[in-house]
């Protein structure tokens, strides 16, 4: 929604978030010169706008505004590689300073498509891609008999990005809070030879431009530069993680030289994920241990040799993890993760939920899932009752790197004129689009590190990441596997790193229902008083 285009209500978790702007005008330029990277504070808008925190209460926000500057020297795409900048100046009638908050770093990429925020014209305006049907890459199909990799295949059937991280936007706004809102290429951009110019790593190397040019204009970019928190959902919950995993990593080097990227750091302070589609190249296996036995919304249960294979696949994965569970729990494996999902994440969320019901209000949901015993205000179920409870699975099998190639995650990683490509062993093995080659391209290897989080987090351990995690996930989300975030949240803590990490209760895809928490939890580990 372009908050300065038009007045509207965005309902995302129940919370009502009401945008009113208006422009008063435009600040003179100082006649910066943004081909060398330097950020121009005098070019920016003043707009106000009207945001209704969680708790009902209306404030008005006058802010500084400016628009889709070119984060690199040498662009590919100045349309999806630049970003926004907002600025609180006024909240309520009182005057903000911003020079010194936290930055929030919101991407709005959805299922590794392009994001741009070129014609927005307001904060929370950049447009992701779309989160299910449509979406699929124009032009002439694989060299296979493969189907177009479509949105839906990649991340499921709900646009997150125009609700749950504008919410956080907005929110941060009023709280006082610099808004950094950067675009990003994405898998779906061809070029006039046919090329394919945004799939993997694209993106995170876009990204991590943007915030090398924030942190190299410090003192320009009003807001602390030190304290960057990214927020993404869904693929971009995915490349959020990974901005937060591989800060400064030399392993990109190459990469953002090519476009020109500012030489600053790309570390960032904290990092805000909401179903984070990521670990890629092990996520068939984790979906099939988690969702493998629920039947599709037809009724008809996947292929279960499949099924079994891959649920074979990501015991033998997580036992190379070697993750402890949170609280104590102990080395993770494939035998007790089931026992650590429903003690550590699912009986807890389901407990917050029933208590913030009204008795009869529970008594009615009690009864309608018997699984479910209440007692002495606790919830208590088994894995299997639960699995039961979510019904339908979303994907099929494999849900990542399927078969035919159909994917959007396939077409992540497609390269030069090939719209896709197997990216794991298994699915190249199983291949049934005609490939005569069955082994993985070359490439493929570097790729799924630059992409996965898991690298920096387990295989090599990167100094430089962020040291604070923020990450969220709907219980009845079977876009991913309930692993997947888990498992993010397990190797950090391992680390040492501040991890704060829950389930939403029979909430799906694209799930933000405690923002101004997370709003909260800025200004807790950052240091940061919020504005009143």
């Amino acid at each position: 929604m372009g908050i300065g285009a038009t007045a509207g209500v965005v309902a995302v978790g129940g919370l009502a978030l009401s945008a009113r702007a208006s422009s008063s005008g435009t600040s003179p330029s100082a006649g910066s010169d943004l081909g060398a990277l330097t950020f121009d504070p005098d070019a920016y808008t003043e707009l106000t706008t009207t945001v209704t925190d969680t708790a009902g209460t209306e404030h008005s926000v006058t802010y500084h505004f400016w628009k889709a500057i070119t984060y690199v020297a040498k662009p590919v795409d100045e349309k999806y590689q630049s970003l926004n900048v907002s600025v609180p100046v006024k909240v309520d009638g009182t005057a903000v300073d911003a020079s010194d908050a936290p930055i929030l770093f919101a991407n709005s990429v959805g299922g590794y498509m392009p994001s741009s925020v070129a014609d927005a014209t307001g904060i929370g305006g950049g447009s992701g891609g779309p989160m299910g049907g449509g979406g699929a890459p124009s032009g002439s199909a694989a060299p296979t008999a493969a189907p177009s990799p479509s949105a839906s295949n990649a991340t499921g059937n709900t646009n997150p990005t125009g609700g749950a991280l504008s919410t956080n936007q907005l929110l941060a706004l009023a709280a006082g809070y610099v808004v950094v809102e950067p675009g990003a290429r994405g898998r779906t951009l061809k070029n006039s030879a046919g090329e394919y110019y945004g799939v993997a790593p694209a993106a995170i190397v876009d990204l991590k431009a943007a915030v090398r040019y924030v942190r190299a204009n410090k003192g320009r970019v009003p807001g602390n530069t030190d304290r960057i928190v990214s927020a993404g959902t869904s693929a971009g919950g995915a490349l959020s993680s990974l901005l937060g995993a591989s800060g400064d990593s030399p392993i990109y080097a190459s990469y953002l030289k090519e476009i020109g990227a500012a030489d600053a750091s790309d570390a960032i302070f904290a990092t805000g994920a909401w179903c984070p589609i990521t670990d890629l190249e092990h996520a068939d296996g984790s979906y099939e241990w988690n969702w493998g036995t629920n039947a599709t919304s037809a009724g008809t249960v996947v292929d279960q040799t499949v099924s079994k294979e891959l649920r074979a696949q990501f015991a033998e994965y997580q036992a190379t993890l070697k993750l402890k569970g949170l609280r104590g729990f102990g080395t993770l494996t494939a035998r007790n993760y089931d026992e650590y999902l429903v003690k550590q994440y699912l009986e807890p969320s389901a407990t917050t939920y029933l208590a913030a019901l009204s008795d009869s209000a529970r008594a009615t949901y009690l009864a309608a899932n018997t699984f479910i015993t209440w007692k002495n205000g606790k919830a208590s179920f088994s894995w299997a009752d639960f699995l039961t409870h979510v019904g339908a699975r979303k994907k099929n099998v494999p849900s990542f790197d399927a078969f035919d190639l159909s994917t959007g995650e396939n077409n992540e990683f497609g390269a030069g004129t090939t719209i896709a490509r197997h990216f794991t062993a298994y699915g190249q093995k199983n291949d049934t689009t005609g490939l005569t080659n069955k082994r993985l391209d070359s490439d493929i290897p570097e790729l799924l590190r630059l992409m996965n989080p898991m690298y920096h987090l387990v295989d090599k351990p990167n100094s430089g990441r962020s040291k604070h995690w923020w990450i969220r996930l709907g219980t009845k989300d079977s876009d991913t596997s309930l692993t997947v975030s888990a498992n993010l949240a397990a190797a950090a803590a391992g680390l040492g790193d501040d991890v704060n990490h829950l389930y939403y209760w029979d909430q799906g895809h694209g799930a933000n229902t405690d923002p101004g928490d997370f709003i909260q939890w800025i200004a807790k580990v950052t240091g940061h008083k919020a504005a009143k």
